[in-house]
């Protein structure tokens, strides 16, 4: 029998590589001390008590079902090391029940962990969700961008705004960016920020840029004002003085920038403001008192008196 015709070379067939299962993300039981609510600004609408109570009695009953997600701070404050990303109601859930019941299980709260490399998505995704369901104020859009950035997200506030608001127009990015800057240097010093209208906060921010942010913010520190709009009323005479200073750039360049007079002995801030007739002096502080009025006056007189 004649042998039958060599084949030739035999081609290897492509053997698919089996995949490996995914393994599923592994849950930590993070206590409660170590996880800050707060690391990152989110909608301030509040819990409804309702549901609220009837998510407590669900975890009481059979326990947590969706683990939390936090994220690594990037400069633990005490014993807090972890910044909270989703799970408000559900941590607010076991703060509660501790506070209640005291039991041990309720502690700590099992938690996804997210790594810095997957923090940016994950707070985009929070701020896109933000935006359709409740909305954010200015103050808190930029306040986020600034601790989005300090979290390790994002290395600056323009990449920030980029990652968190990647649909955003160019003018929408420069408001953004200049609600970050005010977020930036005014956190804390308003008492209710978030009230502020974005037409508000981007003057203020004008201000803040023609150099006026020490008085400013000289001027809430030492008023005893807590009240937002008895604020906004207090900082009127200094945003009206930056208005005209930019309206006007050469009658600044002439006179100067805004000073701010500080004596260490005293709690006291003197600013000067340009007025229809002449110069006006402002005195504010804890010390900005009738008695020290009478001092100052007596200065005046003594620096001015014939011979």
């Amino acid at each position: 029998a004649r042998n039958a015709p060599s084949p030739g070379p035999i081609l290897a067939r492509e053997t698919p590589t089996p995949r490996r299962p995914q393994m599923p993300d592994p849950v930590h039981l993070i206590p409660l001390t170590e996880i800050d609510a707060t690391a990152i600004a989110r909608d301030r609408t509040g819990l409804d008590p309702e549901p609220q109570a009837e998510l407590e009695r669900s975890i009481a009953a059979a326990g947590l079902r969706q683990p939390v997600e936090l994220f690594p701070l990037a400069a633990p404050d005490g014993e807090r090391r972890y910044g909270l990303l989703t799970g408000f109601r559900r941590l607010h859930a076991f703060r509660t029940l501790l506070a209640a019941t005291a039991q041990d299980r309720y502690a700590a709260i099992p938690a996804f962990i997210r790594p810095a490399s997957t923090l940016a998505a994950a707070l985009a995704a929070m701020v896109e969700e933000n935006e359709i369901r409740a909305g954010l104020s200015p103050f808190e859009r930029g306040l986020i961008c600034v601790r989005a950035r300090d979290q390790g997200a994002f290395g600056s506030i323009e990449e920030a705004v980029e990652g968190l608001y990647p649909n955003a127009s160019r003018q929408k990015r420069h408001v953004l960016r200049t609600l970050a800057h005010f977020a930036e240097e005014m956190d804390g010093q308003f008492a209710a920020p978030e009230r502020l209208r974005e037409a508000h906060v981007m003057r203020v921010a004008r201000a803040l840029g023609a150099g006026f942010g020490d008085l400013i913010r000289a001027a809430l520190e030492e008023s005893s004002l807590t009240d937002p709009d008895h604020q906004w009323t207090l900082i009127q005479p200094i945003l009206a003085e930056a208005d005209e200073n930019l309206r006007n750039p050469e009658r600044s360049d002439r006179e100067g920038r805004p000073r701010r007079i500080l004596r260490p002995r005293y709690a006291l801030t003197i600013r000067r403001e340009r007025t229809r007739d002449g110069w006006s002096l402002h005195f504010t502080g804890r010390e900005a008192t009738g008695p020290m009025m009478d001092l100052v006056l007596d200065e005046i007189e003594r620096m001015y008196a014939p011979g």
